[in-house]
């Protein structure tokens, strides 16, 4: 989710000009001394992006939090004072164009409630819980095709196609078709890095399929016996009368088909609603989880005794440093650098700085996860870390909806390439692989591994 070419270009204030270069290949890489140059020297920092929009970025854990749940701070971009968003500098490319505008990332209550109520019956412990054993099939299924070759980029390979597989089955995209979403995807996360267009052509593709594949869930719904009157996504009957796999959800009990039921049952969500709905919790959803399995495991691959640690851990049949582990991965190096957008709706001071009505407002999750006033140690990777109120997922009503999802799909994988693969390491020097240049995410291109091969 980025405005940014993926050719970074430097960044800096004029304000301030000792201030370290953003947004170049060096800050990519490492943007942890940059960020504790802002922390301390100008927490709240207007700058020019890449892409020509000024923003300020707020830096330090105690003003992230509270910009994260000010309502001062809209996500809706009408609340820009610069037309950005229509030139596709704001926000996600081809969304406008695709009529895919009126989702989560780009709302304000009430709507935003009354959209948020509806999904999060899809995510909640016990639907997540259902589906664990889904996920662990999916992640068995990835490394059974590389276990045997005794190297693989994961990437490629594992963290980006099982959290497209994931998601698609929640929102019950039919099998056959969930390639095209991964190819689809997968252009959606080169962003500079494809053909000129391509990532709108993805986007205008992506909302065709889902408005086809909404009409025919309507259509087979019709004739189904009629659900339960409030459209609940987790006691909704099956049409077929058999029960709900543990695996994945059965017909007629999708994510898609829930949000189907309630707006026709007096919930008003209109089919445009409906398809940004699922666009946005496949987008957003996927590349996070992408991000966190990623730089998890890359994280874990260059802190030698931190992997050894949690691997005498799981060798013990314990979870409880696997959970704290995640958490510390999410905090150390996250998959979301920087909060997605917020633009003030009056005059208002943040840190000490004066931000005028309309301004552009970037939460920076990296910098405030590793400020010094709220975290021990911040550079230090420690999975047993227990006082960690971390900003990875956001916080206020925005907070992610799909964490819990996420946090499953990031333990299961780890767990999982730990214990299959006891040997694995690093294929390149560290100094050799590439990060994406995106302004909102932060995640390898590559992470290319060997290891005894798994036998038949």
């Amino acid at each position: 989710m980025t405005d940014q070419p993926d050719q970074p270009h430097p960044a800096h204030s004029s304000a301030h000009p000792s201030a370290p270069e953003l947004f170049t290949w060096e800050f990519a890489t490492n943007p942890y001394p940059a960020y504790a140059w802002l922390r301390e020297h100008a927490p709240v920092h207007k700058t020019r992006l890449p892409s020509g929009v000024e923003a300020w970025l707020v830096t330090r854990y105690g003003d992230a939090k509270h910009a994260l749940a000010d309502p001062r701070l809209s996500k809706n971009p009408a609340h820009h004072d610069e037309p950005a968003h229509a030139k596709g500098k704001t926000g996600i490319p081809g969304e406008r164009k695709a009529e895919l505008m009126t989702h989560l990332l780009n709302i304000d209550p009430p709507d935003h409630t009354r959209l948020r109520r509806l999904v999060s019956k899809a995510f909640t412990p016990r639907r997540v819980a259902e589906f664990a054993p889904r996920v662990q099939e999916l992640t068995n299924d990835l490394i059974d095709r590389f276990a045997a070759v005794g190297s693989a980029d994961l990437i490629h390979d594992f963290a980006f196609p099982l959290p497209i597989y994931a998601i698609c089955d929640l929102l019950g995209v039919p099998r056959e078709d969930q390639d095209d979403f991964r190819d689809w995807a997968g252009m959606m996360i080169r962003h500079g890095g494809g053909p000129r267009g391509g990532v709108a052509r993805s986007v205008k593709k992506m909302r065709s399929y889902l408005a086809d594949l909404i009409h025919r869930k309507r259509e087979a719904l019709s004739d189904a016996p009629t659900p339960h009157p409030d459209g609940n996504l987790s006691d909704a009957p099956n049409p077929s009368g058999t029960p709900a796999s543990a695996s994945a959800p059965a017909p007629g009990e999708d994510l898609l088909s829930g949000l189907i039921r309630a707006s026709d049952h007096g919930e008003h969500l209109t089919e445009n609603e409906a398809a940004a709905m699922a666009f946005i919790l496949l987008f957003a959803g996927f590349e996070t989880t992408v991000n966190l399995i990623g730089n998890g495991t890359y994280a874990l691959l260059t802190h030698p005794d931190q992997r050894t640690r949690l691997e005498k851990s799981l060798a013990a049949g314990e979870h409880d440093l696997l959970e704290t582990g995640v958490e510390e991965l999410l905090r150390y190096d996250g998959p979301v650098e920087l909060a997605t957008w917020r633009f003030a709706t009056r005059p208002l001071t943040l840190g000490g700085q004066d931000i005028a009505a309309g301004d552009p407002v970037l939460v920076v999750l990296a910098a405030a996860d590793r400020d010094p006033e709220r975290f021990a140690d911040p550079d230090v990777l420690d999975l047993g870390r227990r006082d960690n109120q971390h900003l990875g997922y956001g916080h206020g009503i925005h907070y992610c909806l799909g964490a819990p999802l996420a946090r499953l799909e990031g333990q299961t994988a780890l767990a999982t390439l730990l214990t299959r693969l006891p040997d694995l390491q690093l294929a390149v020097d560290p100094a050799d692989l590439r990060w994406r240049g995106g302004l909102i995410m932060r995640g390898l291109r590559t992470l290319p591994v060997e290891f005894t091969p798994e036998r038949p």
